[in-house]
């Protein structure tokens, strides 16, 4: 492997690590006869999981990180004093190649700066994920970063070659990216969205007809937005997040903790260590708009415009509506078993599919993996010794779980407005 190429790929590498958006989830193709690779197995460079948990091992890396666009969140701004670099278009692909066939990788996730336009560095990405696809028979997974701004013909290509397209949208309000990112905005973002959304379901429904069309982007799109670099609240955050899935069909929303990379510029929050405890919080957040249904006004609202650091989302919100609970497991619906603190997706549909052979106990409830230092103030069951929510109240429970910490904690944080 040429020397000159791997002190690129360090670089490149280094720049591509601030994009958390690369998990590899939603497509399963396995070996084929006269093809190189699969998308499924195995663990490497960069680890990313599958729907099923698998760790799928990716090269993250960039095609280059020169840039015309100055974001002051950004590494790679245009006036930042860092090394540059550029890899082919033919030195990518052999890169991806040799690393897939000494077992280093299973898929390529690739990124760039923005260099001459937005169409010209759309297209270099384009043709890596064709050559890989059509000259050397790939088969494995390829995520593509697509370029604010491209066209719809590059974006409709690009679908063809990659397993998942995404857009990052930086910074979640119109106001904040111009004033961090003035040469930017969010209609170049919303765009390409849309170009994917339509490739998307324009080729679902040729594949009705057609059962060896071509699959557009078949692990659909994702984002991603920075927190802290800017003072959107968690509500802020969620609302668009919660538009994205409705309205753009969108398949995941990553969110990454603020890194303070370029101190000197004024416009940016001093912090000495990224907020990932927020990050985390808007996380579970996420999950519980995705899979829980949720709604962004019972997580978040007007009185309570952030999450709570202390308690995870689902707990917060147990908190503040004691008249919900408790909840008789062995009579409740299986939607408002899913409200309880401690019961997940997989563990309420046990709970559903078990009683109907009993009624369900303490010890039944742990096996089938229902958290029960969280739940057994907010159930009752067949043998349930413990006093609820009502009798302990809400500040009772939050005695009970708060985390206890080396040094006294502020009791500000702990309140969280609970309703009498």
């Amino acid at each position: 492997m040429n020397e000159k190429v791997l002190d690129k790929l360090k670089i490149l590498a280094e720049a591509a690590k601030y994009d958390v958006s690369c998990s590899s989830s939603g497509t399963v193709r396995s070996n084929r006869l006269g093809m190189v690779g699969n998308t499924v197995g195995g663990w490497g460079i960069c680890h990313s999981f599958a729907d099923d948990g698998r760790c799928i091992s990716l090269l993250k890396v960039m095609l280059t990180n020169c840039c015309i666009y100055d974001c002051a969140y950004c590494v790679n701004r245009r006036t930042n004093d860092v090394p540059r670099a550029t890899l082919s278009v033919n030195e990518l692909v052999e890169l991806t190649m040799e690393f897939y066939r000494r077992n280093y990788i299973e898929g390529l996730f690739l990124s760039s700066g923005v260099v001459r336009n937005p169409d010209y560095t759309m297209e270099r990405l384009v043709r890596v994920a064709k050559d890989l696809r059509t000259i050397h028979r790939f088969n494995g997974y390829i995520h593509l970063k697509s370029i604010p701004g491209a066209s719809q013909e590059l974006v409709n290509e690009a679908g063809l070659y990659a397993d998942r397209l995404s857009v990052n949208i930086e910074i979640p309000t119109e106001e904040n990216l111009k004033r961090l990112a003035p040469e930017k905005d969010h209609r170049s973002v919303f765009l390409p969205m849309r170009y994917i959304q339509q490739g998307v379901l324009q080729s679902t429904e040729e594949r009705r007809y057609l059962r060896h069309a071509p699959r557009f982007a078949p692990a659909g799109q994702s984002t991603q937005m920075i927190v802290g670099a800017t003072p959107e609240s968690d509500q802020d955050i969620l609302k668009l997040s919660s538009t994205l899935y409705r309205q753009l069909s969108m398949r995941r929303v990553y969110y990454s903790g603020y890194i303070s990379v370029n101190t000197y510029d004024t416009r940016l929050p001093a912090l000495k260590q990224p907020p990932l405890v927020r990050e985390n919080r808007l996380y579970q957040a996420d999950w519980l708009l995705r899979f829980y249904h949720f709604t962004v006004d019972e997580i978040v609202d007007d009185a309570h415009p952030n999450l709570s650091l202390d308690f995870d989302p689902k707990l917060a919100w147990a908190l503040r509506h004691p008249e919900v609970f408790p909840v008789d497991i062995n009579m409740a619906d299986y939607e408002l078993l899913l409200r309880v603190p401690g019961i997940g997706v997989k563990s309420a549909r046990l709970i559903v599919a078990s009683r109907r052979f009993g009624r369900l106990g303490f010890y039944q409830l742990k096996r089938i993996g229902v958290v029960m230092k969280k739940a057994r103030y907010f159930i009752t069951c067949r043998e349930l010794p413990d006093l609820t929510i009502h009798e302990l109240t809400p500040q009772g429970v939050v005695r009970l779980l708060a985390p206890k910490p080396k040094q006294k904690t502020d009791e500000r944080q702990l309140s969280l407005d609970f309703a009498e």
